[in-house]
């Protein structure tokens, strides 16, 4: 497996600089929000001043990377603080059934992300997309017994209450946030025609694998050989690195089956296996998550188009 590479930016002697951090284009600073921009701006006036080499300016980095990451993550973190916080102290006895009062604090924190400009209007068309396709996809799962959630509440369709629309859509929030935090460029980037069509097969065989056979793996050497040489380069703070495309994928894909097991513990929903008591989540399930991330990946690509690396010729069209 490659290395990641570190490339260190211009102007790295701890000089305080003029544009929106040192590591950010014109082009990736208009992608910040308003908040995003005045918060990148005074951590720039932090850091500028700060060592550019030995182990300090490699902590911050460290720092840097784990602070974007759970901005990133932030519509995901709150929604999922919330399903813990129902699981130990909503009362069982309450007037509002705790599906419904989770469907509420989903609303309220999709709004907030607006209100308070966490996401743009360009990506909250993504993020209601994946809202939409995984709340058919739901529709379909507890009907055929995949998983199961309370028989509670009225803010419901089926057997499928409204909260759980709002998981897939801090996925794709994380996927959107995460293009512009990090100013991603990709190279060997497939072309997003052919990336739409492996995820819309991704996305049927979720249904059809329950009536015929289960192309899960055929659809995972179709994305090896798609995105087997693809390298994603992201940002950092003055540094700018690079990691396989396949090997991103699968670390998004654990983290969200980390955040499923906490989920299902706190009895967001169940599995067949976890009715008679909770147990970890199959790890079979990290293959799925991985097909699901694809599927966000090619949402994604739709809003912002992958662009290459500086020296480069071109996006993938």
């Amino acid at each position: 497996m490659a290395e990641p590479e570190f490339t260190p930016e211009s102007g790295e002697t701890g000089e305080p600089r003029d544009s929106v951090g040192p590591s950010r284009t014109d082009d990736s600073a208009r992608g910040l929000t308003r908040l995003e921009r005045s918060i990148d701006l005074a951590a720039e006036r932090i850091l500028s001043r700060k060592p550019a080499s030995g182990a300090r300016a490699v902590a911050i980095e460290c720092a840097v990377f784990l602070l974007k990451q759970a901005w990133a993550c932030v519509f995901g973190a709150l929604l999922l603080a919330v399903i813990i916080a129902a699981k130990l102290w909503y009362p069982d006895d309450a007037l509002l059934a705790r599906n419904d009062a989770l469907t509420i604090a989903a609303v309220l924190i999709q709004l907030g992300m607006l209100v308070f400009r966490l996401e743009s209007g360009r990506e909250l068309w993504v993020i209601v997309l994946f809202h939409l396709t995984g709340t058919a996809m739901e529709l379909f799962k507890t009907d055929v017994g995949s998983w199961s959630y309370e028989a509670e509440g009225v803010l419901r369709i089926g057997a499928v209450p409204l909260f759980s629309g709002f998981m897939y859509a801090a996925v794709g929030s994380y996927m959107v946030r995460v293009y512009r935090l990090h100013d991603l460029r990709f190279s060997r980037y497939p072309k997003i025609w052919l990336t739409t069509v492996v995820a819309a097969a991704i996305y049927a065989n979720f249904f059809t694998h329950h009536f015929i056979f289960d192309l899960r793996w055929v659809l995972l050497a179709a994305i090896a050989l798609l995105w087997g040489r693809t390298f994603m380069y992201f940002r950092i703070w003055r540094v700018r690195t690079r990691a396989p495309q396949l090997l991103v994928f699968a670390g998004v894909a654990l983290f969200i089956w980390i955040a499923e097991n906490i989920a299902t513990w706190a009895g967001a929903w169940l599995y067949p296996n976890q009715e008679a008591g909770w147990e970890p989540v199959s790890p079979q399930k990290l293959v799925s998550w991985f097909l699901l991330m694809i599927i966000s990946v090619a949402m994604v690509t739709w809003v912002y188009p992958p662009k290459p690396p500086a020296g480069e010729d071109r996006p993938a069209a």
